[in-house]
């Protein structure tokens, strides 16, 4: 289910790469991928942009819809450069607060410039790099404290 329509998937490592062959409702992606906390959790990064993403299985969406809960819960926690870069571009800083798919940092890879978003709204506790950093694969690059979407974001 993508934004509640049903689409047949298929995901599948790329070997000897750090990427991912995704085929969705008859369309084709290369994608980085970057397994995130909690089971099933995944950061998706394709053409500069980046989404969170949960798989589940049917079954599971079938019981999470009857007792009306999806897992997953909050969108805070470390947000970590899905393959080897460069830090391009930092948007963020400690104590900022940001709204949901707000940019937080930029990493160039394979000469193409990643804009890493806030999955949610919340307040970033940490900027973990600096501008011209090179980073490594799941390195953290900034840390964002999950809050309710109820809360203002100021």
């Amino acid at each position: 289910m993508v934004d509640g329509v049903a689409a047949e998937t298929h995901f599948a490592a790329i070997p000897g790469t750090p990427l991912y062959h995704l085929l969705m409702g008859g369309d084709s992606w290369t994608v980085a991928a970057q397994p995130l906390e909690g089971v099933g959790r995944w950061a998706l990064g394709a053409v500069g942009e980046r989404w969170e993403v949960e798989v589940v299985d049917d079954r599971t969406w079938q019981i999470q819809a009857l007792i009306g809960r999806r897992a997953g819960g909050g969108h805070g926690g470390v947000v970590k450069a899905p393959m080897p870069g460069l830090v391009v571009r930092i948007e963020v800083a400690p104590g900022q607060r940001v709204a949901p798919g707000a940019g937080l940092v930029v990493v160039e890879a394979m000469k193409m410039e990643n804009e890493l978003r806030a999955a949610g709204a919340g307040v970033v506790t940490g900027v973990h790099v600096e501008v011209g950093q090179a980073v490594e694969k799941g390195a953290p690059l900034v840390t964002v404290e999950a809050v309710e979407a109820t809360e203002p974001l100021g």
